[in-house]
């Protein structure tokens, strides 16, 4: 069955119907895939796992360029949906395949933006279905974006690292060692980087780590604050558990909530 501009664009934002959350599911679990393809080719494989990898990567990446042109061919305003966050993000997660013949540097870094993709989701119940309690999802989401924004530095300084400096940025795990202690501003100075390019990642990091650990740990302790006000009414809509004392509707999905 073939979808019209309105429906396609209904079913790519969609997260309750069937078709909706199937969808997206399908881009979640692309994403993580094409991220864990992206950590193992970090380590010495196989030619012929390589390979493997490759082609999957190359089929997901067919997917992803799909996906975006579907969003802007649906969308009525089409400069707006370009120049949004989202927009940009996935376009810079399939820039790699539109630019394929080219194996420059830059091109290269990109692909670790492709993680950035799952904050579209994050705003939602639809990941952190499995948590009932509001400050369990507040907490979820923190953790989340703090490792979406790490694996992306993890993956940018292995990038510019490796090549110059293969000893001590063997692999991811070395760059992702290097990016907690950078961004936590522990720095036991055991891993360094030498290019000029890997240090300005390092200032970087350190400038993250000291503007948003902090934000994010009082946000938390702000909304954990606020949740204490609210009281246990479950939502027979939605599942959703807590709500204001003085609540009559469910803040999520608006369904009557049933006092007792």
């Amino acid at each position: 069955m073939l979808f019209d501009k309105k429906q396609t664009e209904f079913y790519l934002k969609d997260l309750e119907t069937p078709i909706g959350r199937a969808v997206n599911l399908l881009i979640v679990a692309l994403v993580l895939v094409s991220s864990a393809i992206f950590v193992l080719e970090t380590y010495n494989l196989p030619n012929s796992t390589r390979v493997a990898l490759d082609i999957v990567d190359n089929g997901i990446l067919i997917i992803f360029a799909v996906e975006y042109l579907a969003r802007l061919w649906s969308t009525e305003d089409k400069i707006k949906y370009i120049l949004s966050f989202y927009s940009i993000i996935d376009l810079l997660s399939i820039v790699p395949f539109f630019l394929g013949t080219f194996d420059t540097r830059f091109i290269r870094l990109l692909r670790w933006f492709r993680i950035l993709r799952l904050i579209r989701f994050i705003d939602r119940k639809f990941l952190f279905a499995n948590i009932s309690t509001e400050d369990g999802i507040i907490f979820a989401r923190i953790l989340f974006t703090l490792f979406a924004i790490i694996f992306v530095y993890s993956g940018l300084i292995y990038q510019v690292e490796h090549p110059v400096n293969t000893r001590i940025f063997r692999t991811f795990l070395d760059a992702f060692y290097f990016s907690i202690v950078t961004m936590t501003t522990v720095g036991f100075g055991d891993v360094t980087p030498i290019s000029e390019l890997g240090r300005l990642l390092t200032v970087l990091m350190i400038l993250t780590g000291i503007a948003l650990i902090p934000w994010q740990v009082g946000d938390l302790i702000k909304r954990l604050v606020k949740t204490t006000n609210l009281v246990e009414t479950v939502c027979f809509g939605c599942g959703w558990s807590f709500h204001d004392t003085d609540a009559h509707f469910c803040k999520i999905c608006g369904t009557k909530l049933r006092k007792n």
